[in-house]
Parts: structure tokens; sequence; C-alpha cells
């Protein structure tokens, strides 16, 4: 058995920084990685045993993928899962499982399942054209939400529609009928919050702490582990995310993302079946990451304890607005003379505004302390060109 996961040949597709820290939890325990991705100087690119250059929508690829390792993971969504069911089908083991991805993928039949399991999300429904739209205002009153069924993240793919005259620009900005869309009831919310969960092949499901989120422009800006939220609103998000793993069968690490409500209620907003930016801070934060969590998983190992070893912040660090070209990284020797400071670069050659190029984590004895050095160590740090 010990041979069987030393030799073990891990899959991932995504060379990104999702990717990039799998990695390097698979290579502290002794795992071949193969990683496939169409940028030959990705993140994973320097630590990967092999790279194949293709694209994401290449088959054959996926293919080749598939000959050269035991098992395929993949750190996002927006991939081919037809493909990985046809992988499926020829016996490769894929994790989460392309069955589970190929309804997360589609917004709206990933809120139909969650509502179906009983599981609380905000009110929504299909739209198939600008009347859908109008009735949307009727039922849920104006702003609501129009988001795109597949390929969002990071705000990209939802418009706000602020009222009925709104409906023809908000309908425009998001494809004028070329894709498919669904209309969602505006929350008025306390926190937006995320939890992390992993499942192991055995059935064993491992839940990490609530984290507060903070987002700027619909990019998750800061992450506050533990959240300021009531025992009770925190064990519900705890209880829903567990629920989430055995409704989509799911392996290796999910993350739920939710709103808590004024009254303190959990909605279930949307899932991503991976490692997810609002759970960095498990790398330093907590005994097990979920980087860790998600390789023993997919392997077969067993998971991790997921307690806090101290509360923890999380900063993004994003390229800085009017700079686009060849990274360049200041401010590192100061923010690392802070107390409890770790800042991760993930190698991007590039930068541009917005993308996402590193992050920082402050360890603490409180999370106002945590939060205090985070945000003094982001001031330091500038990604320009």
């Amino acid at each position: 058995m010990e041979n069987y996961f030393l030799n073990k040949k891990i899959g991932i597709i995504g060379g990104g920084q999702l990717g990039q820290m799998m990695l390097l939890e698979a290579k502290k325990m002794g795992f071949y990685a193969v990683v496939l991705d169409p940028s030959e100087q990705c993140p994973c690119h320097s630590i990967c045993d092999e790279h194949i250059v293709a694209s994401f929508d290449d088959e054959q690829a996926f293919q080749l993928l598939a000959e050269k390792t035991d098992v395929i993971t993949y750190e996002f969504e927006h991939i081919n899962a037809k493909a990985l069911e046809k992988l499926e089908a020829q016996g490769y083991k894929v994790y989460p499982t392309p069955a589970s991805l190929e309804i997360i993928q589609d917004k709206l039949t990933q809120k139909e399942t969650l509502l179906k399991a009983g599981l609380p999300v905000p009110e929504f429904m299909p739209v198939k054209s600008k009347e859908d739209m109008a009735k949307a205002g009727e039922i849920y009153g104006y702003p609501y939400m129009l988001k795109a069924r597949t390929g969002g993240y990071d705000g990209k793919g939802n418009a706000v529609v602020k009222s009925y005259d709104h409906i023809d620009e908000a309908y425009r900005e998001l494809g004028n009928g070329t894709i498919k869309l669904m209309a969602e009831k505006m929350i008025k919310f306390k926190m937006e919050t995320s939890i992390l969960a992993c499942r192991s092949l055995n059935g064993d499901i491992a839940v990490y702490p609530v984290g507060d989120n903070i987002h700027i422009d619909s990019i998750l800006h800061k992450t506050k582990v533990p959240a300021n939220i009531p025992d009770e609103a925190s064990k519900s998000a705890m209880k829903a995310a567990s629920k989430v793993m055995e409704i989509f069968d799911g392996i290796g690490m999910f993350c739920v993302e939710m709103f808590v409500t004024n009254d303190n209620k959990i909605l279930v907003n949307e899932i991503a079946p991976r490692p997810h930016n609002s759970g960095h801070y498990t790398i330093e934060g907590c005994i097990t990451s979920q980087f860790e969590n998600h390789i023993r998983a997919v392997v077969g190992l067993p998971l991790g304890d997921t307690s806090l070893i101290s509360p923890t912040v999380m900063i993004n660090i994003l390229g800085e607005e009017g700079y686009s070209g060849k990274a360049l990284v200041s401010g590192l020797d100061k923010a690392l003379a802070l107390k409890g400071t770790t800042v991760h670069i993930y190698g991007k050659t590039e930068t541009k505004p917005k993308r996402k190029m590193g992050h920082i984590t402050v360890t603490s004895n409180s999370v106002l302390k945590a939060e205090a050095i985070a945000d003094e160590a982001f001031n330091y740090i500038k990604i320009r060109s």
C-alpha cells in the first residue's frame, strides 16, 4: 500500500495559482504530477514533473493526461465536462466527478439541485427573453441580479438590473440573447461567507471554520477567520456545507459560498468544486490546508485535521490599475518584516489590472490584530509593470 501511494501520479488540469498550491502539497507527499495548461510559463510550470501545453478544450490532450496519470483533478470548473465524462467511461479516475462538475457549471441546474435537496437558496428563475426579465422585476422587485448561467467568475457574467428601464442595457451586457441567463433576487445580507469542505473516497467529510469574506468590485479582497457570527449561524453554515458534499457526491475540496442574512439565516449562493481563493488562509491558519486535503482526498488518503491554529486574515494582491506587462513586485521586504505575515507571489510573468498575482496571510492572537497587520502589509506590496 505504501508503494502504491508513493508511485501514484496525479494529473492537474490548470496551471494557475490553485494548481500551483495543489502541486506543492502533492510534491511534499512525494507524488509525481503532470499539469495541463495552455501557457508555457504558467505558475505550475517550474515545479511540475511534466507540463502538457494544450488548450482546455483539447480532448486529445485530456486523453494524454489520463494515460500518463492515475487520477485527474482540476483547479477551475470552466473546462470540458463531457471530455472528462468520456475519460471516466474508459475507467480513468476523475475527481471531483464529471457528473457533479456538469451540474455545478450551470448556475441554474446547480440552484435547482440545491433547492430540491432542501437547502436554502435565494429566489431564482430562468431567463430566456427581456419579457422574462420584466417578469423577474415584478416578482423580485428592483434591483435584482441577472447572471450568465455558465462561465462567470469574479463578477464577470453578472449584471445588476436596477430598474425596468435598465433591462435593455443589462440584457445587452450579458450577450443580448446569445447565452443562457437566470435572474436572482437581490439579498440584503450582513455578511458574505464561504465554507470549505472536503470529502474523501470513503465518504468522510472534513469542514473548515466559517470565514468572513469582503469583496471589492465583485473580486474577493479579504477573508477573516473565524467569522464574527452567532454560533447558531456558524453551525447552520457548516451543516449546509456537509450536505452539499453528499448531494453532489463530492470528492476533494468544495467551496460553498453563502449569505448570512440580517436575521442570521443562511442562504447558499454558489458552489465551486475545487479549492477556493477564500481558503488560502488555511495554508498558514489551519493544521491541514485545503490544498493538502484535496490531494489526500483524490488519491484515497485519510483527511487531515481542519482545526484553526490561530485567528487568520488573508488579503488578495491584485495587479495595480494602470499597469499591464511584465510583473514587478515591490514592498516585499517591508511586508515580511511584520510579525505573523506570510506573502505568496504566484509567479505570473504578466500583470494587468485586477489580475490575482498573490496573497498575504497574517496569523495572530485575534482577528482584529491580524487584520491590522494584513492591511499594513497590503499597503506596502505593489504589483506593477
